[in-house]
């Protein structure tokens, strides 16, 4: 039983791991439009759907590595 958990919780984690197209998509995205959008309108404006869980994951990396940051009003800036 416990194989069975391991593998539901590493599918559900491959299903969020975004794939190097999609972060650069997001990424492309983001330098274009950089403080047009908020987050949620980011996501609704992409040119391909991407999974909300996936966009977290690719939003919480791109700030992590500095590529991206807030504004005060919650529009997304590419830095």
């Amino acid at each position: 039983m416990e194989s069975n958990n391991m593998n539901y919780g590493e599918k559900n984690d491959i299903a969020r791991s975004p794939t190097l197209q999609t972060v650069l998509m997001v990424e492309k995205f983001i330098d274009e439009n950089s403080g047009e959008f908020t987050k949620t309108q980011v996501f609704n404006n992409l040119p391909k759907k991407v999974m909300w869980q996936t966009f977290q994951v690719i939003m919480e990396y791109l700030e992590g590595i500095n590529k991206i940051a807030y504004d005060k009003e919650g529009y997304v800036v590419y830095v």
